[in-house]
């Protein structure tokens, strides 16, 4: 149960925190606003558009963002406050333990690890593709790329070769597909190349040969041109920037399975996800270090409890970083590498809290 000190706790906590992230968001528009006026103005972009369309989507990516280091200092913050005014003492000293007194705090950190958790993988996700909608109407910002050397499987069996797909036109060159039973190549087709056709919505091949085999024997059948139905659409030759954060979860882990049955490398996708899982704990663990840290008065007051809590919500931010360029080196597996922060961090705060229950 929780009772008046603990609501007053949560309180204190969770309104830290939401004026922290209001307060950044609210400094991350100035900025953006500021960064961006050439364009919205040169662009005769709308007012509403701008409102609603973009910063209104603006808002939940950031307040995600921030969520871990923010959390850090509004526990950082509150707590020394109430060292400072021998609150934590009077708690401590009417019989409560250390181990009662984080009640609270972790109720508070589960509202943040579920408010992290539902916009990290459900709100943010749409916001970011209307945001990015909004830059590719307005701006004129949309980058994708031509893929080269393309070998994937788009069913069992079924092999695709292109030596390189134009996005712009949505021709893939020197295409060919094979089919195997039971690992033995049953028939292979070998064109110039292949075009999608937008008012049909099927493929077109162009100039190509069909080699098919049966037993020992092979019969070839040559065309000019030739409409099919394939699972694979141009999409998925179209390497967009930062796809993976217009993803919901369930759209991301299909995309994965997709993927890993063409063939293609899911690494990206597969940080995004654990990612995503890992961040919320986060909130558990630098909460656990914040109290820790900050519920006895030391020399040097809540400036040196702020300054503490910035230099390791800093260095937690980095070590993600350092992991997620070990696994997008494929020096690391994705969970491991995502999860690690949280183990290392892990260990620190059950030190901390073990040494501040003392």
């Amino acid at each position: 149960m929780l009772h008046k000190i603990d609501w007053y706790i949560i309180k204190k906590f969770l309104g830290t925190f939401f004026y922290a992230i209001a307060l950044i968001i609210s400094i991350s528009i100035v900025f953006d606003v500021s960064e961006n006026i050439d364009d919205f103005m040169s662009k005769d972009v709308p007012v509403k558009a701008i409102v609603f369309d973009y910063y209104l989507n603006f808002v939940p990516y950031f307040a995600n963002l921030f969520s871990g280091l923010f959390t850090f200092i509004a526990v950082i913050y509150f707590t020394s406050k109430l060292a400072y005014n021998t609150e934590i003492i009077a708690i401590l000293s009417s019989g409560v333990s250390f181990n009662r007194l984080m009640r609270p705090y972790l109720v508070g950190a589960a509202v943040i690890a579920l408010f992290s958790y539902l916009l990290g993988n459900y709100i943010i996700p749409p916001a970011n593709k209307k945001k990015v909608d909004f830059r590719n109407m307005y701006i004129g910002t949309q980058r994708a790329s031509n893929e080269k050397n393309i070998h994937r499987q788009i069913e069992p069996g079924v092999f695709v070769y292109m030596s390189a797909y134009n996005a712009s036109n949505d021709v893939g060159y020197k295409f060919t597909i094979e089919n195997f039973t039971d690992r033995k190549l049953v028939s292979k087709l070998s064109a110039d190349y292949i075009k999608w056709d937008r008012e049909k919505k099927k493929w077109t091949i162009h100039d190509y040969s069909i080699r098919t085999i049966e037993g020992y024997t092979e019969k070839i059948t040559q065309g000019v041109e030739k409409d099919t139905t394939l699972n694979m659409l141009p999409e998925d030759y179209q390497v967009v920037d930062n796809i993976v954060e217009t993803m919901t979860l369930p759209t991301l882990n299909k995309s994965i399975s997709n993927l890993k049955l063409r063939g293609v490398n899911t690494i990206e996708y597969e940080i995004e996800k654990h990612k995503r899982r890992s961040g919320p704990f986060s909130a558990f663990i630098l909460t656990i270090i914040g109290v820790s840290l900050a519920s006895r008065k030391i020399k040097g007051g809540i400036g040196f409890h702020l300054g503490l809590g910035l230099l390791l919500s800093f260095s937690y931010i980095l070590f993600m970083q350092v992991t997620t360029v070990f696994a997008t080196s494929d020096l690391l597996a994705p969970w491991l590498a995502m999860w690690i922060p949280n183990i290392v961090y892990g260990g620190l705060a059950f030190y901390l809290y073990r040494r501040a229950a003392r």
